[in-house]
Formats: structure tokens, sequence, C-alpha cells
């Protein structure tokens, strides 16, 4: 392939590098959110408006709560704009009027840095993803796509922080948290695909391609949803954190949790289709056999660790593996979609 001799071997390990650091970014952030540590930091991008945070709250102003409690209500305040302007009067209404919104808590040096560390990691992934946009720049006369979808990637990051900046500003809102992790799917998926069209790949094929590429997409839309109900139970999991012991959370939920708990059989059952409409092809490279095992392999981990969260109490550690397994198994569907709607290699099915 023509892009090939355009330094692709270098492009392509940046990519995956790239994609890499996003999912470590990913359990980072899960980390945060397991520790409490999402308001480690009351502003952004700096932290306690510094770029290095301090270690203990004597380094601080006596009435820091309100220097930055003020701080984060000027910024709703505009972003309230932006909500009215949309349309969004109710979204705007509940932003103005919930008092726990501008809740400053006290200052703890090992959230603060948790968060911080968080952000720097952030900051390192952006650097990523704008040097995978400048090496892009090779492939723009020979694939186009490559450097428009990693400039979109670049892009997308900037609206990433600035989400993020929201997400503080309001207090860790759960909609905007949700968005947010949404979003970062979507960065991760763009990073993929890129990666996927600078690399050398070969056509798969597969009896019923157009069949197994429609039930693939329902299994990837089916763990969407999946993922978004987590989200609903990891918010009414943070309100009980105010009120309950960690060992009585489960079993005071609501109907989200049951709903999340019964359709991850949904999702088994989608996922073990897809792979047997595609392992009995005897001829799919070693490689490809290789990708599947792990996709399901993801899926079983991820199933053990809400197994694990269910019965024992909702462990701390549990929490950000539930959610980096969960998002890696989208990123792994949506690469085995792509290999198996790929058109350049010719392997003789097996039948």
């Amino acid at each position: 392939m023509q892009q090939q001799a355009i330094n692709g071997k270098f492009f392509r390990r940046l990519s995956a590098t790239t994609v890499i650091a996003v999912y470590l970014l990913i359990l980072v952030g899960g980390i945060v959110r397991s520790t409490g540590s999402g308001m480690g930091c009351p502003d952004w991008p700096k932290c306690f408006g510094s770029w290095i945070p301090p270690t203990e709250v004597s380094q601080l102003p006596f009435d820091y709560k309100d220097i930055y409690a003020q701080q984060r209500a000027d910024k709703n305040v505009k972003f309230v704009s932006y909500l009215t302007a949309f349309g969004f009067e109710d979204l705007a209404d509940q932003i103005k009027n919930d008092p726990d919104m501008l809740k400053e808590d006290d200052f703890n040096a090992v959230k603060t840095w948790t968060e911080y560390i968080n952000r720097l990691i952030g900051a390192v992934i952006g650097l990523l993803i704008f040097g995978t946009f400048v090496m892009s720049l090779r492939y723009w006369k020979v694939n186009r796509t490559i450097t428009v979808l990693s400039f979109l990637a670049f892009v997308l990051v900037g609206v990433q922080g600035w989400i993020g900046s929201i997400v503080v500003s309001t207090n860790l809102l759960q909609w905007m948290i949700t968005i947010h992790m949404l979003l970062a799917l979507v960065i991760v998926c763009l990073l993929i695909y890129v990666y996927f069209r600078a690399k050398a790949v070969t056509e798969l094929v597969i009896p019923n391609r157009k069949r197994v590429s429609i039930f693939l997409m329902i299994t990837i839309f089916l763990t969407l949803i999946q993922v978004v109900l987590g989200t609903q139970v990891r918010e009414a999991l943070d309100v009980l954190s105010d009120s309950l012991n960690r060992s009585e959370w489960i079993e005071n939920l609501g109907i989200q949790f049951k709903i999340h708990r019964s359709f991850s059989l949904v999702l088994i059952a989608a996922h073990f289709y897809v792979i047997r409409l595609l392992y009995h092809i005897k001829t799919l490279p070693k490689s490809f056999r290789i990708l599947l095992g792990v996709l399901i392999g993801s899926l079983g981990i991820e199933v053990a660790s809400g197994v694990i969260m269910a019965y024992f109490g909702v462990p701390a550690a549990a929490q950000p593996v539930h959610l980096l397994l969960g998002t890696l198994i989208v990123g792994l569907q949506y690469y085995v979609l792509l290999q198996v709607g790929n058109k350049s290699l010719k392997i003789v099915s097996a039948e």
C-alpha cells in the first residue's frame, strides 16, 4: 500500500500507544471516582490556583472554600446561559437551584493529588493525540481520512477538557460525567479507526459478512446501553455513599441496578452468538482468533467484577476495573467490526 512508505510503522505505533494511553486515563478516572477524589481540585485546569497543588491545608487561605465555591458559581452562570440558549431550561434550572452544586469539601491531600495525577495523565494524552495529528499530515495526499479523523480526535480532546471543567464546576453533575465518559469512547474509536486505516490489513472473506456486521453493530449498541445503565447505577451509589455504609449500598439500589444486572445476560448472549458466527470459519487468521478470545475474556472478567461488586459490598478496587473493561469491550468490538468489514485479503471459507 502506498501509505506504508510514509513512515507507516512509526505512525501505527504512535496511534496504538495513544489508544492504550486513553484507556489508562479511563482506568485512572475510575480510581478517581471510586476514591471520591473527583473534587480533589476545586478549580480547573489548575489545582487550588496552582500548577503544583498543596500538600497540606496550611498552604491555603483560611477562606479557600468560599473562594473556590465562588469561582465555580461564576463558571456555572456561563454554563447555565449556554443551556438556556440551546433550549435546555430544565437542566439550567437544576444547576441554578441545586444547593449541593457549590458544596466545597474539606481539603484532603490524598484526594487532591489523586485528581491532579489524573489531570497530568490527561495532559500527556492530549500531547500524544496532537502528535498523532501532526504525524497524520503525511497521509494527506494518499489517505486524507487518517488526517481528518486525527484532527477530529484532537479537537474532541479540547471539548473533553472543557466538559471536564464543567464536571468540576458543577460538583460532579452526574449526567455531565456520563457525557464525559461517552465522549472518551468516541475519541477511542476514532483513534482505533485511524490505526486501522494506517495498517496493512487483509480481508477476511466471511460467509454472511453483512449478517455478521449487523449483529456486531447491534452488540456494540447493546453494550453502549449497558454502559449508560452502569453510569446510572454509579449515580445512585454516589447518593447512597453519603448516608449508608458500603455494605448497605447494593440492597438499597433501585430498579436501575436490577435492569443493569439482568441486561448483562442479553450482552453475554449477543457476544456468544457473534462469536459462534465467526469461530466456525477454520481458516481465520490466528491473530483474529486471539482478538476474539480477548474480547470474550474481557467480557467474562467484566461480568465477574460486576458479581464481586454486587455480592461483596462494592469494593473500591473493583469499580475502576469494571469501568475499564466496559470501555475496553467497546473498543475491541469496534476493532472486530472493522476487521470483518474490511475487503482486501482473500481467505477462502472452510465451508
